[in-house]
C-alpha cells in the first residue's frame, strides 16, 4: 500500500510533494521518488524514508509533479524500482498505488515489441502502454483511458507529460482524492496531505479518469464525461494524522475488507509453489497472533481436505523439534520474528522443505525459506495485529481452497463484503460488560477455539483486562472454578455439528452465575433467550463465519480499551516486531 500525491498550481511543486510523502509514510517507507515539470521532466528518486532524505527532491522546478512513497511489492526497494517511473522516451512520468495483476503478459508483450524496461515493478508496464497510445494520439487523458481495460488488478495512477499542463488521474479499486484549491488542484491517496490546502474534495470512483489543471477538474468514466459532488472536509491536521482515525489500531480494522480482498488477489491459484501441491505433511510454526492463524488453518484444512496438520510454537520449536518431515511453514507478519526465522532454519537442517508467510518484501524469512508467499496487508502501526492477521487467514484459506480443488474460490472472493457489515455493528451494550471485569473467558469449538484464544489476547493486549481462550468443553476440567457473576464469558456458538452441546455449555456457565456474550449466525432465537447480550453475524459458510467473528472481536477489544483509557496502538510492554528471543 504506497503513498502518491500530485500538485499543478501557481507555487512550486516539489515541497508541496515531499511534505504531502511525508504525511503519507504510514503507507510505505522503503524509497520515495518525486517527478516535476516544466519544459522538460526532472526527476529524484531513491531508496529510504523521504522523511530523512529529502534535500535532493526539494530542489527540482517546476509549477507541476507528482511523488510516491512505497511499500515494496514487485522489486525490491531500490532506486531503479522507486517511483515514479518513465517511459522509454523520459517524457512521460507515472506514480501507481496498487498491482497490477497481469503485468507479465503484458511485459512479454511489451518486450517483443521493443520496449526498454529500467526496473523489476508491475507499475512500468503501465507507462509503457500509455507510451504507445499516446505516440499515436497526442493526447494523455485519451491514452490512459485506452490503457485502463487492459489492466488487471488494483491502481490510483497520476501521470503526466511536459506535452500538456496537466495531470490526468485514474483509479480502480485504489483510492484517489482530488483537492480543489485557488488556482491550484491536488491529488492524493487520501485527505492526510491535502487538508493543509484545502478542505475541499472530490473522491474520484471506480472507473474514474480526471484531468487535472491548474483551474479545472474534468472526469470521464467509460469515455463518458461525470459529474462527482465536492466534499467539505471538516478535518483538523491533528485529526488527518490517522487518516481520521483517532488511532490506527481502527483505521487498520476499518482496512480489513480491502487487506482480505488483496491478499486473495495476490495468492496466483494457477501459479502456486510446487511444494503445495503435493505436501504430505503440514507443520505450522508461529508465535502469537500468527501461531493462532495457523491453528484456525489446521481446523479448516483437516475439515476440508483431510491433510493432517502439526502446530508448534516457533520459540519451542527451536530447541525442542519433534520428529517432522514434509513441508514446514512458517508464518510471521514482519518477516523478522527470531524464533519464526530459527524455527524455519532448523526445518530446513532437518531436511523439510520449507514456506513463508509475510507481510514484508525482502525480510529475512523470505530469504530463510524455499518458498515465498506474501500477503498483501500494506504496513500497520498499531502494535495489536488486525489487518495483517486478517491478510494472513486470507492467504492460509487461499492453500486450503487449493488443496481442496478450488471449491471455495466465490465463497473467498466475496468474503471482504461479510467483512464490511461486520464493521457496522454497534457493541455498546458487550462493551459495557467487559469494562468493568477483571477477568473475560473467550469460549469455542472447533475453528472457533483459535478465534477465542485470538479475541482473548487481542483484548489483555490493549485493555490489560485478564483474559483466555478456551476450548468451551476444557472450562469443566479447571476454569469453572474462576466463573462468577464478575467474569463475563464471550461464546462462539455457530451453526454445526457441534451447536447443540455449545448451547449446553452455554447454559452450565449460566448456572455458575456468569454473564455471557454470545455470537452466533442471524436470527438465532435460542440463543438471544439464553444469552445476556446476542451479536448475529451474517449466514455464511464456516470460512466467513471465523472472518466475521474475528473482527467483532477486535471490535470489541479496542472499544474495551478506549472506553478504559487504554493507549490502544502502543500497549505497554509490547512491540510490533519481535526481533529477539
Amino acid at each position: 500500500m504506497c503513498g502518491i500525491v500530485g500538485y499543478i498550481g501557481r507555487r512550486e511543486a516539489a515541497p508541496v510533494i515531499v511534505e504531502g510523502l511525508k504525511k503519507l509514510e504510514y503507507r510505505g517507507y522503503d524509497s520515495f521518488g518525486i517527478a516535476t515539470m516544466g519544459d522538460v521532466l526532472c526527476l529524484d528518486k531513491h531508496k529510504g524514508r523521504i522523511s530523512e532524505n529529502a534535500g535532493a527532491a526539494l530542489l527540482l522546478k517546476g509549477k507541476a509533479g507528482i511523488g510516491h512513497t512505497r511499500w515494496a511489492t514487485h522489486g525490491i526497494p531500490n532506486d531503479a524500482n522507486a517511483h515514479p517511473h518513465t517511459d522509454c522516451t523520459g517524457n512521460i512520468a507515472l506514480v501507481h498505488n496498487g498491482i497490477i495483476e497481469n503485468y507479465s503478459d503484458i511485459k512479454r508483450e511489451l518486450l517483443l515489441r521493443g520496449h526498454t524496461f529500467k526496473s523489476d515493478t508491475d507499475t512500468e508496464v503501465v507507462v509503457h502502454l500509455i507510451e504507445e497510445v499516446y505516440d499515436r494520439k497526442q493526447d494523455l487523458l485519451a491514452a490512459v483511458q485506452e490503457v485502463i481495460p487492459a489492466l488487471k488488478g488494483s491502481f490510483a495512477l497520476l501521470v503526466m507529460t511536459p506535452g500538456e499542463d496537466r495531470l490526468v488521474a485514474a483509479r480502480r479499486a485504489s483510492p484517489l482524492v482530488i483537492g480543489i484549491g485557488d488556482g491550484e488542484n491536488f491529488a492524493a491517496s487520501d485527505m492526510t496531505p491535502l487538508i493543509e490546502h484545502t478542505e475541499r474534495a472530490i473522491f474520484l470512483e471506480d472507473g474514474d479518469a480526471a484531468s487535472v489543471t491548474r483551474t479545472k477538474v474534468e472526469i470521464f468514466n467509460q469515455g463518458k464525461i461525470v459529474t462527482r459532488d465536492v466534499e467539505l472536509i471538516d478535518w483538523t491536521l491533528e485529526d488527518v494524522k490517522r487518516g481520521g482515525y483517532p488511532h490506527f489500531m481502527i483505521k487498520e480494522i476499518y482496512e480489513q475488507p480491502l487487506a482480505f480482498y488483496n491478499s486473495i488477489q495476490s495468492v496466483d491459484m494457477d501459479a502456486l509453489p510446487k511444494i503445495l501441491k503435493n505436501p504430505g505433511t503440514i507443520t505450522v510454526v508461529a508465535c502469537g497472533s500468527s501461531f493462532n492463524a495457523g491453528l484456525i488453518f489446521k481446523y479448516l484444512l483437516e475439515e476440508s481436505c483431510g491433510i493432517p496438520v502439526r502446530m508448534e510454537y516457533a520459540s519451542e520449536f527451536r530447541y525442542f523439534p519433534p520428529p517432522i518431515d514434509g513441508l514446514v511453514i512458517g508464518i510471521t507478519q514482519s518477516g523478522e520474528t527470531a524464533d519464526t526465522l530459527m524455527a524455519l532454519r532448523q526445518a530446513r537442517a532437518h531436511n523439510c522443505r520449507t514456506l513463508a508467510i509475510t507481510n514484508v518484501l525482502g525480510s529475512t524469512i523470505s530469504r530463510t525459506a524455499d518458498t515465498t508467499i506474501f500477503m498483501r496487508a500494506g504496513p500497520e502501526i498499531s502494535v495489536a495485529a488486525t489487518k495483517s492477521f486478517i491478510a494472513q487467514l486470507a492467504v492460509l484459506m487461499q492453500i486450503a481452497n487449493c488443496l481442496c480443488g478450488r471449491k471455495c474460490d466465490d465463497m473467498l472472493q466475496r468474503a471482504h463484503q461479510a467483512i464490511e457489515e461486520v464493521l457496522l455493528m454497534d457493541l455498546t451494550e458487550a462493551v459495557d460488560l467487559c469494562r468493568g471485569a477483571s477477568s473475560i473467558f473467550y469460549v469455542g469449538r472447533g475453528p472457533f477455539y483459535p478465534v477465542s484464544l485470538e479475541g482473548a489476547l487481542k483484548m489483555k493486549e490493549i485493555s490489560y483486562i485478564h483474559a483466555e481462550g478456551y476450548a468451551a468443553g476444557e472450562l469443566k476440567h479447571g476454569p469453572f472454578a474462576l466463573l462468577s457473576t464478575e467474569t463475563p464469558v464471550i461464546a462462539l456458538c455457530m451453526p454445526g455439528e457441534t451447536y447443540g452441546v455449545m448451547i449446553s455449555n452455554i447454559k452450565e456457565m449460566k448456572a455458575r452465575g456468569a454473564p455471557v456474550i454470545s455470537l452466533g449466525c442471524g436470527a438465532d432465537t435460542e440463543l438471544v433467550d439464553i444469552a445476556d447480550i446476542y451479536i448475529g453475524i451474517p449466514q455464511a459458510p464456516v470460512f466467513v463465519q471465523v472472518l466475521c467473528s474475528l473482527v467483532v472481536l477486535q471490535l470489541l477489544a479496542y472499544h474495551t480499551a478506549v472506553a478504559m483509557g487504554c493507549d490502544v496502538d502502543k500497549p505497554r510492554n509490547l512491540a510490533k516486531s519481535v526481533t529477539v528471543e
